[in-house]
């Protein structure tokens, strides 16, 4: 009898002992990522059939919020999708692990990843890795530009003026067509702070992050310039369409000559628009044609204290397929992000490539801001020009408020 039993325990403990590990990866809701990641989730398990993937997404809107509440609760995810400006909360809070070293080498990191990765290195540590980067671009609507006479993508932002005062319809507040999607808290509130305030010879941050600099004349003029596109030049609008996506809605409803967007929006564009479009470099000042500037941003992959023993062993290894190179080409093909690694960003066929090419070709002078608080420091920017739009304002002193609430949240972190 002692033999049996003692049979039957060993073969539940071998049973046991050969169940899969199930890993929960959460990500926001994003089409072309959610359905990237199922694909990838089937080629992972494939190759590692003792490791079980669950995905679940959530709202762009409550995500932060739901990862926040749930990992000090030890719920939620194992691996979670973040972005780069939330990581110091996240880790100041203790929700992430640090990288292994071993699996992951800090100099190979610094070495092999695009330059602005390094913003996600905290304290000497990385705690998380992205499969991609992205910049900004202009998009826009060839089919438009041809209607109305134009041959070119604008090269200056006086171009970008003068070709969207040719293919606006209508006028404040019953336009049918823009001339350009204006919307703050989209892409916008970065291409004034990181694009704009450079280009008009200013600086928005002192060299270590901690001090607000746009309080300035080149800021005034960033700030004036961007408002005027709606206050002055009656380029439009706005919310033109509903929805948090309002200005990429509407130019794949053709209703909108140009936008300014992330590589990220390459293949929702491409799957929605029914017109001939195309993409081009950030426009530059006609009086400061050398300074070309852009913003450069990531989503990072990170591994929460959630996970332990095995599943931390589990994690390692799905974190390391996701940042393959692969896994990176991969991204590209199907999202439309550029992949971190340098070399292969580096691919000349890529450079050459009509709507990848304006993207990569901007990570060298991209700069991506050491966010501390995301979410606060964007609506300090989008508040102020908000304030200019709807309240009429003077652009100095919007541009002075958003320097007084961003600073206050850069000393209550830095302190």
């Amino acid at each position: 009898m002692n033999k049996v039993l003692a049979l039957a325990l060993g073969l539940s403990l071998a049973s046991a002992s050969a169940a899969p590990v199930t890993l929960t990866y959460w990500q926001y809701e994003y089409a072309s990522k959610v359905d990237a990641m199922n694909d990838l989730i089937k080629k992972f398990e494939a190759a590692n059939p003792d490791i079980k993937i669950k995905q679940e997404t959530f709202p762009y809107d409550a995500y932060s919020q739901k990862v926040a509440s749930s990992v000090p609760a030890g719920q939620g995810p194992d691996v979670v999708n973040l972005y780069y400006g939330w990581l110091p909360q996240y880790v100041d809070a203790g929700y992430l692990q640090p990288l292994p070293a071993k699996e992951f080498p800090t100099a190979t990191i610094d070495s092999t990843y695009a330059p602005m990765v390094k913003t996600s290195k905290m304290d000497g540590k990385y705690y998380a890795l992205p499969t991609a980067v992205r910049t900004l671009a202009l998009f826009y609507n060839k089919d438009l530009f041809k209607q109305a006479g134009i041959a070119q993508p604008p090269r200056t932002w006086e171009d970008l003026i003068a070709d969207g005062q040719k293919i606006v319809k209508g006028a404040p507040p019953r336009y049918t067509t823009l001339g350009f999607g204006i919307q703050p808290d989209g892409q916008d509130y970065h291409v004034l702070r990181e694009v704009l305030v450079r280009q008009f010879g200013g600086q928005p941050y002192g060299k270590d992050g901690k001090t607000v600099t746009y309080d300035s004349a080149a800021g005034t003029k960033a700030m004036t310039f961007y408002t005027d596109l709606q206050t002055k030049y009656k380029l439009g609008v706005p919310n033109f369409f509903p929805g948090n996506n309002s200005y990429r809605d509407a130019f794949i409803a053709g209703k909108v000559g140009m936008i300014i967007d992330g590589s990220f929006a390459i293949n929702t564009i491409k799957d929605g628009a029914k017109f001939n479009w195309g993409v081009a470099p950030l426009p530059v000042l006609a009086s400061n044609p050398n300074e070309k500037d852009n913003f450069g941003s990531y989503w990072v992959n990170g591994i929460t204290k959630n996970a332990k023993g095995d599943k931390l062993d589990a994690a390692v290894k799905f974190l390391k397929f996701l940042t393959s190179a692969d896994t990176q080409r991969y991204w590209l093909e199907n999202v439309g992000e550029i992949p971190a690694s340098r070399s292969l960003a580096a691919d000349p066929n890529l450079l050459k490539n009509p709507v990848y090419g304006p993207f990569i070709a901007s990570l060298p002078y991209a700069s991506s801001t050491v966010f501390v608080d995301e979410a606060g420091q964007r609506k300090a920017w989008v508040d102020a020009i908000n304030t200019v739009l709807l309240k009429g304002a003077k652009p100095a002193d919007a541009v002075k408020q958003a320097a007084a609430d961003e600073q206050k949240i850069l000393n209550s972190y830095y302190k």
